[in-house]
């Protein structure tokens, strides 16, 4: 008798879970209960709450217990997390006081982080203008400040990237100018961490090749809206071009030795 097993597919990116979005604690414009109800009805199977902070931010556990009562009223997966950014080229992270409670770091560079800190993208194009950093500078120090960031996140929670290196392309870095080695540290990082990968419909990053590179060497990706208001969720138009690509990677075989 022949032996028969069904198999689950799974998903390279899973459309039914976002895993960013903001309320109206930070950046974003609802109620947690609002995102809920708005995620029940586009069928979002697992949600997360990824509210950016830093020290300064006092309303933290406001925030958390307004996710955990949304918990007690769903039936979507919410998990509690918050947005840090990286504040130097060591990595240093922006935390909160307090990390208790959280079940995702979300780690992310809006600006370049500098030794002396982030900085603005007009006083990093000072610099380029007067010579005291060259566009590689730019690359080097995004690459290896995000490197350190994901390593020091995952040991206080499980970490995701958030737009992996779009400081870089907000300078005008063009990434089809760079070799793929240089994605390398980053890439292994982030394998060796666990960490997971956020592919973000309102950022567009990361780019189907890098997010390639991720997949590759398998690093798990998310599907993350970033959402801002609830009108946002659930329309996955760039997360799905990238997804497309991915799959008919995966079914492609491998070219002849």
């Amino acid at each position: 008798m022949g032996l028969e097993r069904d198999y689950e597919v799974v998903p390279l990116i899973d459309l039914a879970a976002d895993a960013h979005v903001h309320t109206g604690f930070s950046v974003g414009r609802d109620s947690v209960g609002a995102i809920v109800t708005a995620a029940e009805r586009v069928g979002i199977e697992q949600l997360t709450f990824g509210d950016i902070v830093t020290p300064r931010a006092n309303w933290l556990p406001v925030y958390q217990k307004s996710i955990q009562r949304a918990q007690q009223r769903t039936d979507i997966d919410l998990r509690i997390a918050v947005e840090v950014e990286i504040a130097r080229a060591d990595g240093w992270l922006d935390f909160p006081t307090d990390l208790g409670g959280l079940d995702v770091l979300s780690v992310g560079a809006s600006r370049l982080p500098l030794p002396s800190g982030p900085a603005e993208p007009r006083r990093v194009n000072d610099l380029l203008r007067s010579g005291a950093l060259s566009r590689a500078d730019l690359v080097e120090l995004a690459v290896a400040a995000t490197t350190r960031a994901v390593e020091r996140a995952s040991r206080y929670a499980p970490a995701q990237l958030a737009r992996p290196l779009n400081a870089l392309w907000q300078l005008g870095v063009e990434e089809a100018e760079l070799d793929d080695d240089v994605f390398a540290p980053l890439v292994d990082a982030c394998r060796c961490t666990g960490a997971a990968v956020e592919v973000s419909e309102s950022w567009r990053t990361p780019s189907p090749r890098l997010a390639g590179l991720f997949a590759a060497a398998g690093v798990p990706l998310l599907a993350a809206s970033d959402a801002r208001d609830v009108a946002q969720l659930g329309h996955w138009r760039y997360v799905a071009r990238v997804l497309s690509g991915l799959a008919i990677t995966a079914t492609q075989p491998a070219a002849a030795a």
